[in-house]
Protein backbone atom coordinates (compact mmCIF):
# COMPACT_ATOMS: atom_id res chain seq x y z
CA UNK A 1 0.00 0.00 0.00
CA UNK A 2 1.67 3.16 -0.57
CA UNK A 3 2.31 5.64 1.90
CA UNK A 4 2.96 9.41 2.18
CA UNK A 5 6.62 9.93 4.43
CA UNK A 6 7.71 12.80 6.25
CA UNK A 7 10.50 14.07 8.03
CA UNK A 8 10.20 16.21 11.31
CA UNK A 9 13.17 18.04 13.24
CA UNK A 10 12.37 17.21 16.78
CA UNK A 11 13.26 18.05 20.44
CA UNK A 12 12.89 16.32 23.78
CA UNK A 13 14.19 16.09 26.65
CA UNK A 14 12.67 12.09 26.57
CA UNK A 15 14.01 9.51 25.01
CA UNK A 16 13.76 10.13 21.13
CA UNK A 17 12.53 6.45 20.68
CA UNK A 18 9.37 7.34 22.51
CA UNK A 19 8.87 10.09 21.94
CA UNK A 20 8.64 9.67 18.12
CA UNK A 21 6.42 6.69 18.84
CA UNK A 22 4.20 9.08 20.64
CA UNK A 23 3.73 11.22 17.50
CA UNK A 24 3.14 8.55 15.10
CA UNK A 25 0.55 6.98 17.84
CA UNK A 26 -1.08 11.05 18.27
CA UNK A 27 -1.39 11.32 14.25
CA UNK A 28 -2.89 7.71 13.33
CA UNK A 29 -4.60 5.50 15.25
CA UNK A 30 -3.47 6.04 18.80
CA UNK A 31 -4.31 8.33 21.74
CA UNK A 32 -2.87 9.07 25.03
CA UNK A 33 -4.19 5.62 26.55
CA UNK A 34 -4.91 2.04 24.94
CA UNK A 35 -8.65 2.03 23.77
CA UNK A 36 -11.09 -0.38 22.80
CA UNK A 37 -11.41 -1.12 20.13
CA UNK A 38 -7.68 -0.46 18.68
CA UNK A 39 -6.69 -3.94 18.00
CA UNK A 40 -3.56 -5.42 15.99
CA UNK A 41 -5.25 -5.48 13.22
CA UNK A 42 -6.52 -1.97 13.26
CA UNK A 43 -2.94 -0.85 13.61
CA UNK A 44 -1.19 -2.69 11.29
CA UNK A 45 -3.41 -1.34 8.37
CA UNK A 46 -3.48 2.25 9.77
CA UNK A 47 -0.80 3.38 12.46
CA UNK A 48 2.00 5.59 11.37
CA UNK A 49 5.24 4.09 11.63
CA UNK A 50 9.03 5.65 12.95
CA UNK A 51 10.88 4.75 10.08
CA UNK A 52 14.25 6.90 10.93
CA UNK A 53 15.51 8.21 13.57
CA UNK A 54 19.17 10.18 13.23
CA UNK A 55 20.05 11.78 16.80
CA UNK A 56 21.12 15.27 16.70
CA UNK A 57 22.99 17.38 19.26
CA UNK A 58 21.62 18.04 22.97
CA UNK A 59 20.52 21.38 24.49
CA UNK A 60 20.84 22.23 28.21
CA UNK A 61 17.43 24.38 27.83
CA UNK A 62 14.00 23.67 26.40
CA UNK A 63 13.85 25.27 22.25
CA UNK A 64 9.92 26.45 23.22
CA UNK A 65 8.02 26.85 26.26
CA UNK A 66 6.19 23.85 27.72
CA UNK A 67 6.96 20.20 28.44
CA UNK A 68 10.16 20.89 29.91
CA UNK A 69 11.34 18.50 32.73
CA UNK A 70 13.89 20.26 35.61
CA UNK A 71 17.63 18.61 35.38
CA UNK A 72 16.82 17.11 31.89
CA UNK A 73 18.91 17.34 28.72
CA UNK A 74 17.26 17.78 25.44
CA UNK A 75 17.68 15.79 22.32
CA UNK A 76 17.39 16.95 19.08
CA UNK A 77 16.93 14.71 16.51
CA UNK A 78 15.59 13.89 12.78
CA UNK A 79 12.59 11.63 12.46
CA UNK A 80 11.03 9.91 9.83
CA UNK A 81 7.00 8.78 9.87
CA UNK A 82 4.95 7.63 7.02
CA UNK A 83 1.39 6.93 6.89
CA UNK A 84 -0.49 4.38 4.74
CA UNK A 85 -2.54 6.57 1.93
CA UNK A 86 -5.70 4.47 3.14
CA UNK A 87 -5.65 7.09 6.52
CA UNK A 88 -6.62 9.86 4.14
CA UNK A 89 -6.54 9.53 0.20
CA UNK A 90 -6.78 12.45 -1.47
CA UNK A 91 -8.07 14.87 1.05
CA UNK A 92 -5.43 17.43 1.26
CA UNK A 93 -6.78 18.77 4.27
CA UNK A 94 -6.94 15.97 5.86
CA UNK A 95 -3.30 15.17 4.72
CA UNK A 96 -2.20 18.10 6.03
CA UNK A 97 -3.80 17.76 9.79
CA UNK A 98 -2.30 14.60 9.42
CA UNK A 99 1.56 16.43 9.01
CA UNK A 100 0.60 19.24 11.19
CA UNK A 101 -1.77 18.48 13.50
CA UNK A 102 -1.67 18.41 17.23
CA UNK A 103 1.90 16.81 17.47
CA UNK A 104 3.00 20.41 18.02
CA UNK A 105 0.83 20.09 21.30
CA UNK A 106 2.31 17.31 22.43
CA UNK A 107 3.86 17.60 25.95
CA UNK A 108 6.75 15.30 25.18
CA UNK A 109 8.63 18.22 22.61
CA UNK A 110 10.08 20.93 22.93
CA UNK A 111 10.96 21.45 19.58
CA UNK A 112 9.26 19.89 16.48
CA UNK A 113 9.39 21.16 12.28
CA UNK A 114 8.04 19.85 9.49
CA UNK A 115 10.88 19.86 7.19
CA UNK A 116 9.31 17.77 4.41
CA UNK A 117 7.22 15.66 3.27
CA UNK A 118 7.01 13.16 -0.08
CA UNK A 119 4.15 11.92 -1.56
CA UNK A 120 3.15 8.97 -3.68
CA UNK A 121 3.70 9.12 -7.54
CA UNK A 122 -0.59 8.56 -7.78
CA UNK A 123 -1.06 11.85 -6.30
CA UNK A 124 -0.36 13.33 -9.67
CA UNK A 125 -3.92 11.74 -10.99
CA UNK A 126 -5.63 13.95 -8.31
CA UNK A 127 -3.58 16.85 -8.14
CA UNK A 128 -3.16 19.15 -11.39
CA UNK A 129 -0.43 20.96 -9.37
CA UNK A 130 0.22 24.78 -10.77
CA UNK A 131 -1.84 24.99 -14.16
CA UNK A 132 0.52 27.65 -15.13
CA UNK A 133 3.65 27.83 -13.32
CA UNK A 134 7.27 29.16 -14.29
CA UNK A 135 6.50 28.66 -18.61
CA UNK A 136 2.89 29.66 -18.55
CA UNK A 137 3.67 32.99 -16.26
CA UNK A 138 6.32 33.97 -18.55
CA UNK A 139 4.72 33.34 -21.43
CA UNK A 140 1.64 35.33 -20.69
CA UNK A 141 3.80 38.49 -20.33
CA UNK A 142 6.29 37.51 -23.10
CA UNK A 143 9.37 36.91 -20.95
CA UNK A 144 12.06 34.26 -22.53
CA UNK A 145 15.24 33.59 -20.70
CA UNK A 146 14.94 36.16 -18.07
CA UNK A 147 13.59 37.01 -15.12
CA UNK A 148 10.08 38.56 -15.34
CA UNK A 149 10.42 41.97 -13.47
CA UNK A 150 7.61 43.36 -11.54
CA UNK A 151 6.69 45.48 -8.62
CA UNK A 152 4.07 46.00 -6.21
CA UNK A 153 1.59 49.37 -5.83
CA UNK A 154 2.95 51.67 -2.92
CA UNK A 155 1.60 53.07 -1.22
CA UNK A 156 0.19 49.82 -0.11
CA UNK A 157 -3.16 51.33 0.50
CA UNK A 158 -4.70 54.85 0.08
CA UNK A 159 -4.13 56.02 -4.05
CA UNK A 160 -7.18 56.47 -5.77
CA UNK A 161 -8.72 54.55 -8.81
CA UNK A 162 -7.37 57.45 -10.95
CA UNK A 163 -3.93 57.27 -9.00
CA UNK A 164 -3.15 53.90 -9.20
CA UNK A 165 -4.36 53.43 -12.55
CA UNK A 166 -2.03 56.61 -13.50
CA UNK A 167 0.83 54.89 -11.71
CA UNK A 168 0.52 51.10 -13.70
CA UNK A 169 0.21 53.59 -16.87
CA UNK A 170 3.76 54.89 -16.13
CA UNK A 171 5.02 51.32 -15.00
CA UNK A 172 3.96 50.03 -18.38
CA UNK A 173 5.98 52.41 -20.47
CA UNK A 174 8.52 52.10 -18.39
CA UNK A 175 8.70 48.14 -19.80
CA UNK A 176 7.38 46.28 -16.55
CA UNK A 177 5.98 42.80 -16.77
CA UNK A 178 4.41 42.09 -13.76
CA UNK A 179 2.39 44.41 -11.19
CA UNK A 180 0.66 43.53 -8.23
CA UNK A 181 -2.07 44.87 -5.55
CA UNK A 182 -0.39 45.06 -2.20
CA UNK A 183 -1.58 42.61 0.44
CA UNK A 184 -3.04 45.32 2.47
CA UNK A 185 -5.33 46.76 -0.64
CA UNK A 186 -8.76 44.86 -1.42
CA UNK A 187 -11.34 46.65 -1.58
CA UNK A 188 -10.41 49.96 0.58
CA UNK A 189 -13.03 53.19 0.34
CA UNK A 190 -11.50 55.19 -2.06
CA UNK A 191 -10.87 52.40 -4.28
CA UNK A 192 -12.98 49.57 -4.59
CA UNK A 193 -12.03 46.67 -6.37
CA UNK A 194 -14.30 46.45 -8.98
CA UNK A 195 -13.64 50.07 -10.15
CA UNK A 196 -9.85 49.28 -9.58
CA UNK A 197 -9.72 46.14 -12.10
CA UNK A 198 -11.96 48.09 -14.29
CA UNK A 199 -9.72 51.00 -14.95
CA UNK A 200 -6.50 49.00 -14.64
CA UNK A 201 -7.47 46.50 -16.90
CA UNK A 202 -8.24 49.16 -19.47
CA UNK A 203 -4.62 50.66 -19.59
CA UNK A 204 -3.40 47.09 -20.15
CA UNK A 205 -5.59 46.46 -22.84
CA UNK A 206 -5.01 49.95 -24.47
CA UNK A 207 -0.80 48.98 -23.98
CA UNK A 208 -1.64 45.29 -25.42
CA UNK A 209 -2.97 47.20 -28.54
CA UNK A 210 -0.34 49.46 -29.34
CA UNK A 211 2.63 46.86 -28.66
CA UNK A 212 1.77 43.63 -28.36
CA UNK A 213 3.12 43.14 -24.77
CA UNK A 214 0.35 42.30 -22.27
CA UNK A 215 1.83 43.42 -18.58
CA UNK A 216 0.11 40.91 -15.86
CA UNK A 217 -1.25 42.47 -13.27
CA UNK A 218 -2.33 40.19 -10.24
CA UNK A 219 -5.20 41.68 -8.41
CA UNK A 220 -5.85 40.98 -4.35
CA UNK A 221 -8.96 38.92 -4.53
CA UNK A 222 -8.26 37.34 -0.95
CA UNK A 223 -11.72 37.45 0.64
CA UNK A 224 -14.25 34.71 1.67
CA UNK A 225 -15.17 32.06 -1.23
CA UNK A 226 -18.51 33.20 -2.95
CA UNK A 227 -16.61 37.10 -3.07
CA UNK A 228 -13.34 35.78 -4.57
CA UNK A 229 -14.99 33.87 -7.08
CA UNK A 230 -16.95 36.93 -8.23
CA UNK A 231 -13.82 38.83 -8.06
CA UNK A 232 -12.28 36.05 -10.49
CA UNK A 233 -14.95 36.60 -12.91
CA UNK A 234 -14.83 40.04 -12.77
CA UNK A 235 -10.97 40.18 -13.87
CA UNK A 236 -12.14 37.41 -16.70
CA UNK A 237 -14.74 39.74 -18.19
CA UNK A 238 -12.17 42.18 -18.01
CA UNK A 239 -9.41 39.98 -19.77
CA UNK A 240 -6.95 40.06 -16.75
CA UNK A 241 -4.23 37.29 -16.74
CA UNK A 242 -3.99 36.60 -12.80
CA UNK A 243 -5.13 36.93 -9.78
CA UNK A 244 -3.42 37.40 -6.43
CA UNK A 245 -4.09 35.33 -2.96
CA UNK A 246 -2.81 35.57 0.33
CA UNK A 247 -2.69 31.87 0.99
CA UNK A 248 -2.34 31.92 4.96
CA UNK A 249 -5.39 34.19 5.27
CA UNK A 250 -7.83 32.27 2.76
CA UNK A 251 -6.80 29.20 3.95
CA UNK A 252 -6.18 25.60 2.50
CA UNK A 253 -9.33 24.47 0.84
CA UNK A 254 -10.18 28.49 -0.69
CA UNK A 255 -6.72 28.58 -2.53
CA UNK A 256 -7.53 25.01 -3.74
CA UNK A 257 -10.99 25.78 -4.62
CA UNK A 258 -9.92 29.19 -6.70
CA UNK A 259 -6.53 27.55 -8.10
CA UNK A 260 -9.00 24.69 -9.72
CA UNK A 261 -10.90 27.12 -12.35
CA UNK A 262 -7.35 27.06 -13.72
CA UNK A 263 -8.10 30.64 -16.27
CA UNK A 264 -6.29 32.73 -14.15
CA UNK A 265 -2.58 32.60 -13.14
CA UNK A 266 -2.85 32.21 -9.44
CA UNK A 267 -0.02 34.30 -7.34
CA UNK A 268 0.55 33.17 -3.61
CA UNK A 269 1.57 35.65 -1.58
CA UNK A 270 2.43 34.26 2.08
CA UNK A 271 1.88 36.65 4.06
CA UNK A 272 2.12 35.62 8.04
CA UNK A 273 5.05 33.07 6.94
CA UNK A 274 7.34 34.31 9.78
CA UNK A 275 4.69 32.79 12.47
CA UNK A 276 5.13 29.34 11.24
CA UNK A 277 9.18 29.39 10.10
CA UNK A 278 11.10 31.87 12.23
CA UNK A 279 11.53 30.27 15.24
CA UNK A 280 14.26 27.55 14.07
CA UNK A 281 12.69 24.64 16.44
CA UNK A 282 8.95 25.50 15.20
CA UNK A 283 6.45 25.08 12.87
CA UNK A 284 7.22 24.16 8.99
CA UNK A 285 10.59 24.67 6.43
CA UNK A 286 9.78 26.37 3.45
CA UNK A 287 10.50 22.80 1.48
CA UNK A 288 7.58 21.66 2.91
CA UNK A 289 5.25 24.85 2.45
CA UNK A 290 5.97 25.00 -1.20
CA UNK A 291 4.55 21.37 -2.07
CA UNK A 292 1.08 22.30 -0.25
CA UNK A 293 0.89 25.11 -2.12
CA UNK A 294 1.75 23.23 -5.37
CA UNK A 295 -0.82 21.10 -4.46
CA UNK A 296 -3.51 23.79 -4.30
CA UNK A 297 -2.49 24.26 -7.20
CA UNK A 298 -0.94 27.89 -6.62
CA UNK A 299 1.32 29.01 -10.09
CA UNK A 300 3.74 32.27 -8.33
CA UNK A 301 5.09 31.90 -4.60
CA UNK A 302 6.98 34.00 -2.77
CA UNK A 303 10.34 33.46 -1.31
CA UNK A 304 11.63 36.61 -0.09
CA UNK A 305 15.29 37.59 -1.46
CA UNK A 306 18.70 38.17 -0.90
CA UNK A 307 19.89 40.50 1.59
CA UNK A 308 16.21 41.31 2.30
CA UNK A 309 14.74 43.75 4.56
CA UNK A 310 13.23 40.76 6.74
CA UNK A 311 14.90 38.30 9.58
CA UNK A 312 15.37 35.30 7.21
CA UNK A 313 18.97 34.51 6.28
CA UNK A 314 20.51 34.64 2.27
CA UNK A 315 21.06 30.40 2.86
CA UNK A 316 17.40 30.11 3.28
CA UNK A 317 16.15 31.82 0.37
CA UNK A 318 18.76 30.35 -1.66
CA UNK A 319 17.10 27.13 -0.48
CA UNK A 320 13.64 27.95 -0.96
CA UNK A 321 14.17 29.16 -4.36
CA UNK A 322 15.82 25.78 -5.31
CA UNK A 323 13.35 24.24 -3.76
CA UNK A 324 10.23 25.33 -6.23
CA UNK A 325 12.97 24.39 -9.07
CA UNK A 326 12.44 20.86 -8.28
CA UNK A 327 9.79 18.18 -10.14
CA UNK A 328 6.68 17.24 -7.50
CA UNK A 329 3.77 16.66 -9.33
CA UNK A 330 1.97 17.81 -12.20
CA UNK A 331 4.20 19.13 -15.42
CA UNK A 332 4.72 23.09 -14.13
CA UNK A 333 7.23 23.95 -11.18
CA UNK A 334 5.39 26.36 -9.03
CA UNK A 335 7.20 30.37 -10.20
CA UNK A 336 9.98 31.55 -7.15
CA UNK A 337 9.01 35.26 -6.52
CA UNK A 338 11.90 36.94 -5.23
CA UNK A 339 10.93 40.17 -3.10
CA UNK A 340 11.70 42.41 -0.15
CA UNK A 341 13.97 45.33 -0.05
CA UNK A 342 15.06 44.33 -3.33
CA UNK A 343 16.45 46.11 -6.35
CA UNK A 344 19.21 45.47 -8.75
CA UNK A 345 22.13 45.41 -6.15
CA UNK A 346 20.89 41.78 -4.93
CA UNK A 347 20.77 40.19 -8.86
CA UNK A 348 24.65 39.82 -9.19
CA UNK A 349 23.93 37.38 -5.95
CA UNK A 350 20.89 35.75 -6.38
CA UNK A 351 21.90 34.75 -9.85
CA UNK A 352 25.07 33.67 -8.58
CA UNK A 353 23.87 30.85 -6.23
CA UNK A 354 20.53 29.92 -7.49
CA UNK A 355 21.98 29.93 -11.87
CA UNK A 356 18.35 30.57 -12.62
CA UNK A 357 16.24 33.34 -14.04
CA UNK A 358 13.18 31.38 -13.84
CA UNK A 359 12.06 34.15 -11.12
CA UNK A 360 9.45 36.94 -10.90
CA UNK A 361 11.93 39.53 -9.39
CA UNK A 362 10.22 41.82 -7.87
CA UNK A 363 11.06 45.68 -6.23
CA UNK A 364 8.82 48.06 -4.79
CA UNK A 365 10.69 50.97 -3.74
CA UNK A 366 13.65 49.48 -6.03
CA UNK A 367 11.61 50.86 -8.98
CA UNK A 368 9.40 53.10 -7.60
CA UNK A 369 11.81 55.36 -5.16
CA UNK A 370 14.80 55.02 -8.36
CA UNK A 371 16.44 58.66 -8.50
CA UNK A 372 15.28 59.11 -12.06
CA UNK A 373 12.13 57.57 -11.66
CA UNK A 374 9.94 54.71 -12.13
CA UNK A 375 11.06 54.34 -15.73
CA UNK A 376 14.66 54.26 -14.85
CA UNK A 377 14.15 51.74 -11.79
CA UNK A 378 12.52 49.12 -14.59
CA UNK A 379 15.32 49.77 -16.35
CA UNK A 380 17.66 49.56 -13.32
CA UNK A 381 16.49 45.98 -12.67
CA UNK A 382 16.62 44.68 -16.64
CA UNK A 383 20.43 45.99 -16.68
CA UNK A 384 21.45 44.55 -13.29
CA UNK A 385 20.41 41.27 -14.42
CA UNK A 386 21.96 41.34 -17.89
CA UNK A 387 25.12 41.98 -15.74
CA UNK A 388 24.55 39.26 -13.31
CA UNK A 389 24.04 36.78 -16.61
CA UNK A 390 26.77 38.20 -18.14
CA UNK A 391 29.44 37.57 -15.28
CA UNK A 392 29.44 41.08 -14.67
CA UNK A 393 29.77 42.53 -10.96
CA UNK A 394 27.84 45.48 -9.48
CA UNK A 395 30.65 47.78 -10.04
CA UNK A 396 31.05 46.83 -13.42
CA UNK A 397 27.64 47.02 -14.13
CA UNK A 398 27.17 50.36 -12.79
CA UNK A 399 30.11 51.24 -15.50
CA UNK A 400 28.31 50.03 -18.13
CA UNK A 401 24.81 51.34 -17.49
CA UNK A 402 23.86 54.84 -16.02
CA UNK A 403 20.00 54.02 -14.59
CA UNK A 404 21.82 50.95 -12.23
CA UNK A 405 24.87 53.15 -11.60
CA UNK A 406 22.05 55.47 -10.26
CA UNK A 407 20.38 52.76 -7.82
CA UNK A 408 23.51 51.74 -7.14
CA UNK A 409 24.04 55.34 -5.62
CA UNK A 410 20.59 55.56 -3.89
CA UNK A 411 20.01 52.14 -2.67
CA UNK A 412 23.66 50.22 -1.89
CA UNK A 413 23.38 51.74 2.01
Amino acid sequence: MERVYAEYLIETPYEVAQAAAVLAGEQSSGTFVSVPGETEELKKRFAARVEDIQLLDIADVPSIPGGSIPGKKYQKARVKVSWSIENFGYNLPVLISTLQGNLYEITQFTGLKLMDFEVPESFANHFRGPKFGIKGSKLSCGVGDRPMIGTIIKPSIGMSVMETSSLVESLIEAGIDFIKDDELMGSAANSLFDDRVKAIMKVIRDNEQKTGKKVMYAFNISDEIDAMQRKYDLIQQEQGSCAMISVNSVGLAGTKKICDRGELVIHGHRNGWGMMNRHPMLGIEFSAYQKIQRLSGVDQLHVNGIQNKFWESDDSVVTSIKSCLKPFIGENEILPVVSSGQWGGQAVETYRRTQTTDLLYMAGGGILAHPMGPKAGVNALQQAWTGAVDGLSVVETAQKYPEFAASVQKFSK
